[in-house]
């Protein structure tokens, strides 16, 4: 067992290790410091209902106090927590955990289409600020389909964004459909293009394009999603993406516990690799920042 997986079986450490780092966070923001936001990370632990028919589900234990202390020991101010795919839409340990940290996080919650207004009104009010998608080995959805166009109008209507994790070929057609309900739309993972075809897959080149809406964000995360040459990969993609839609609309995430690529990656490792990414300070720090509007800090 790695060190990596001891460390993931440890429980909860209890809620004063929750106050001290949002405490911590607080003073950080109250100095006017530039916030620092890791835009994606699970957090679960194995005594949670599963879903059923999900493909994956991890042997071991992701607290929110372990999470808190990668923020921490990572000088991070703010994460975002997204509902991992393998819990459905069962959101409330999600819930749970943005209740006890005082602000410091937000979520990105998986629903059901014909879910209520009221129920999304209620995430909305303790930190929810959008939805996720991640239709990987999934059927694409007919967003024209009643059900689908009234949960748009509702996350329009909220201000919410909508998180899709899919392939760049697919992702080319789906936010297009997105953007015309009226929804912000983010990519997963540098929009996952074919790991064979990297920057030149067709679909990538077309999700480069969307970024001229300005109501697109793309997360620079994962890199190891994107096949063995993932570093390579995102060496050559992020000057691309930065060119195609800016700093602003660019997202930096952990993707911590990495699921499934527990043995090979770390919290600090991934905060490194956007070291070595983005060799300016200044534009490292802007990209680190960015988020704060579209997650509401």
């Amino acid at each position: 067992m790695t060190s990596i997986q001891r460390g993931l079986t440890r429980r909860q450490f209890g809620a004063g290790l929750v106050s001290l780092t949002t405490a911590v966070a607080t003073m950080a923001r109250s100095e006017g410091t530039l916030p620092v936001i890791d835009t994606h990370a699970h957090v679960f632990h194995r005594e949670l209902k599963l879903a059923p028919g999900r493909r994956y589900a991890p042997d071991y234990d992701a607290p929110l106090s372990l999470y808190l202390e990668q923020l921490d020991h990572n000088g991070t101010t703010n994460g975002v927590l997204v509902q991992p795919s393998f819990l459905g839409t069962d959101n409330s340990y999600l819930v749970d955990c943005l209740k006890q940290t005082g602000g410091r996080l937000r979520g990105i919650a998986v629903v059901d289409p014909a879910v209520p207004a009221d129920e999304l009104r209620a995430l909305d009010k303790v930190g929810i600020v959008g939805i996720r998608l991640n239709l990987v080995g999934q059927p694409l959805p007919d967003l024209a389909a009643s059900e689908w166009k009234g949960l748009l109008a509702n996350v329009k209507a909220l201000g919410w964004q909508v998180e899709i994790q899919r392939n760049a070929a697919d992702l080319a057609l789906l936010a297009p459909q997105l953007l015309d309900r009226g929804v912000t739309v983010v990519l997963d993972h540098y929009a996952l293009p074919d790991p064979r075809l990297g920057v030149t897959d067709p679909g990538f080149q077309s999700v480069l394009k969307l970024g001229a809406t300005r109501n697109v964000w793309v997360k620079i995360s994962a890199p190891y999603r994107n096949g063995p040459a993932g570093e390579s990969f995102a060496r050559e993609a992020y000057p691309l993406l930065r060119s195609a839609y800016g700093l602003d609309r660019l997202l930096w995430g952990s993707d911590w516990p990495h699921t499934q690529f527990e043995a090979t990656q770390t919290y600090a490792k991934n905060r490194q690799f956007l070291d070595t990414l983005i060799v300016d300070e200044r534009e490292r720090a802007q990209v680190l920042a960015s988020p704060r509007p579209l997650f509401r800090f």
